[in-house]
């Protein structure tokens, strides 16, 4: 449970750009879900839902009733999107039996188990897009976060409701995915190295999102990954190699002695012998060789090479592994 708790605390931190419901609200007492504040906010969290199930990223939906048309709301499961709802829908019933939630929360899981690729992948919004938005989705934490979701919703109390059936199939939608995972990982001269934070739906291939976004290995995504892979209670020989060979990655590709400032004027890189190790966020596949790009997606090998909208608009590195280590070091099966 508290290694659990640690991958959702990790993957909250990766999306703290996401106007998403606080977390919060799902510690609030069964009282407030009662009170006339929580069921407004509740409320408010209902008239976002889209007719497919899912919820908008980048709104807090739990402040103000949306008061468009409904059926052009388009739902994701990116930054944080509709997972964030549906245990706020799921704490709200068990609080109030209101059968309403119990509804909009059945469609909204529903929604993700259908969205499900059967290679066990998941794409960053369903139905799918004819661009990137189709491929297997690590980015921001997308798939382990949804990964996370439905192992709780087969085994926390919150989501008790759920019939015998859904829970099942939570389970076999998660073990699908942890083997999507596991065939993904990026094999480079024999070895398991890490993930590109996006994957071709078909071949499993690294795959360019958007035009900055190119097809590499990631420092950010990975580490979310290996962190996940590292929860499971019993992993197979095969999770236990990849996390291995994660973990070997990180180690090696470390950047130490620098101190990292996203920065369209100052210097986004500095020398500080006292600084945490750094990750880059992308590295070339052949050469793991950081590169950057600006929106004409032309790779650069200095992060200062690239133009001033792109230094401050984006993160190139992050101390990501630095959580890698950590949970490695209380792993009981490196």
């Amino acid at each position: 449970m508290i290694r659990h708790l640690f991958i959702t605390l990790f993957l909250l931190s990766a999306s703290l750009n996401a106007a998403t419901p606080t977390a919060s609200l799902t510690t609030k007492p069964d009282s407030w879900f009662r009170s006339d504040e929580g069921r407004k906010t509740v409320e408010c969290i209902l008239s976002w839902q889209s007719e497919l199930g899912d919820w908008p990223k980048n709104t807090d939906t739990s402040k103000k009733e949306f008061a468009g048309d409904r059926s052009k709301l388009k739902g994701t499961f990116d930054n944080g999107a509709t997972t964030g709802e549906l245990r706020i829908l799921a704490r709200a019933f068990r609080a109030t039996n209101d059968a309403r939630y119990k509804q909009a929360f059945l469609t909204g899981f529903d929604h993700i188990l259908k969205a499900q690729y059967p290679n066990g992948g998941w794409p960053q919004y369903f139905p799918l897009s004819k661009q990137y938005h189709r491929h297997i989705t690590f980015n921001d934490g997308t798939m382990i976060r949804l990964m996370e979701f439905l192992r709780e919703t087969a085994t926390a109390g919150d989501f008790a409701f759920l019939d015998k059936d859904r829970r099942a199939a939570a389970l076999k939608a998660v073990d699908r995915g942890i083997d999507c995972i596991v065939k993904c990982q990026v094999i480079v001269n024999g070895s398991p190295t890490v993930w590109c934070a996006q994957h071709d739906e078909i071949t499993l291939a690294p795959a360019n999102a958007r035009s900055y976004e190119l097809a590499s290995l990631s420092g950010a995504e990975s580490a979310g990954i290996l962190i996940y892979l590292m929860s499971l209670d019993q992993p197979t020989p095969e999770i236990v190699r990849s996390v291995k060979g994660g973990v070997a990655w990180f180690e090696s590709s470390k950047i130490e002695g620098f101190r990292y400032k996203r920065s369209s004027s100052e210097p986004n890189l500095t020398k500080d012998p006292s600084a945490p190790p750094l990750w880059a966020r992308f590295y070339e596949l052949k050469s793991n060789r950081p590169f950057f790009c600006d929106r004409d997606g032309v790779v650069k090998h200095d992060v200062e090479a690239i133009g001033s909208e792109r230094r401050k608009g984006y993160s190139w590195y992050s101390n990501a592994g630095e959580k890698v280590a950590k949970a490695y070091a209380k792993w009981p099966h490196r």
